[in-house]
């Protein structure tokens, strides 16, 4: 079940799914790049103004499913209008800033972005933009990006499927907020 804060801004309701810390794992594959396994660990918040805050760490993984090295990190804002439009302003350790532009799904909690502006520094590698797909499905975030580069046209180079974690904190407030149980714990399933 979807919660709303008490204190989510109005227009970030039709985002509140995104709310919360995701961690998983995925694909990487892109031509010049060492295909790998790679963990993610995806944070939204806010803070009672009108975006959300984002923030992605992923890492190699090795066969065994052991971090080997970081990968990418990830952080920006996400805002959406009262037309579903939404807007995402990202940079990248890499050395890469964009402008995201897509919009949420009818119905559904899906958000489609492609990239409007990007800006690159010296060090960062070549890239000229690209598009992500976000979804919610079956209580899981899962997101596909693709990329291109002035060598290689638009294609998809980073899946992923995330679960939402839960703190040790919001354990002890869930436990807080348990009903009270019947004497023989069957009763309440029915």
């Amino acid at each position: 079940m979807i919660e709303i804060p008490s204190d989510l801004h109005p227009d970030l309701v039709p985002l509140v799914f995104l709310l919360g810390k995701w961690t998983g794992a995925g694909v990487t594959d892109f031509p010049g790049q060492e295909k790998a396994n790679f963990g993610q660990e995806v944070t939204f918040s806010h803070d009672g103004r009108d975006f959300l805050e984002y923030v992605s760490h992923s890492w190699i993984l090795d066969a065994e499913g052991n971090k080997v090295k970081p990968l990418e990190t990830e952080s920006g804002f996400w805002r959406v209008d009262k037309d579903r439009k939404v807007e995402v302003v990202m940079t990248r350790d890499t050395g890469v800033v964009e402008i995201w532009y897509g919009e949420l799904a009818a119905q559904k909690p899906q958000i489609d972005l492609v990239t409007d502006a990007v800006a690159r520094t010296a060090a960062s590698g070549p890239y000229t933009g690209g598009k992500r797909l976000y979804g919610y499905v079956k209580s899981d975030l899962m997101w596909v990006g693709e990329k291109a580069t002035p060598e290689v046209e638009l294609r998809p180079y980073m899946s992923a499927h995330l679960k939402k974690t839960v703190t040790p904190e919001e354990v002890e407030a869930m436990a807080k907020n348990l009903p009270d149980l019947p004497d023989d714990g069957i009763a309440f399933f029915r």
